[in-house]
């Protein structure tokens, strides 16, 4: 078995977004020359998250950071968390810090509409993704 582990950067223009990073991921996996395995895409911030959906209409990114922005509101009197993203952490927790996508010939296995994004709650930032291949 072969791990290979990368990272990349990555910036945010606003305070909650969705950033389409299936390219990326894709490369890094073509890269490694595991042809079969799994990657392991993963986020090391707390008010960030990794998850997989649509990324063939671009409404689909709006409604989902829509919903979220609805379901857990900033600024609220009752958060207890002093610096003001309380409500990121909450949205990174409800998605999700990392994702799993198999490898099969060599091909991501993502479905004819998904791709890999990286959320953003508490930007603009730079932040990091990290990425690990795990295979033969």
């Amino acid at each position: 078995m072969k791990i290979v582990n990368k990272e990349f950067s990555l910036s945010s223009s606003n305070r909650n977004q969705m950033i389409d990073i299936t390219g990326e991921v894709t490369s890094i996996a073509g890269k490694s020359g595991i042809t079969n395995g799994e990657v392991v895409i993963y986020c090391p911030h707390t008010t960030a998250a990794v998850t997989i959906n649509e990324n063939a209409d671009p409404s689909v990114q709006h409604d989902i950071v829509f919903v979220l922005e609805d379901l857990i509101r900033p600024g609220r009197r009752e958060y207890r968390h002093s610096e003001g993203n309380a409500d990121s952490h909450a949205k990174s927790s409800i998605i999700g810090c990392s994702e799993r996508v198999v490898i099969r010939d060599g091909t991501l296995v993502l479905g004819t509409w998904q791709g890999v994004f990286f959320c953003e709650f508490d930007g603009p930032r730079h932040r990091r993704v990290i990425v690990q291949v795990i295979g033969e």
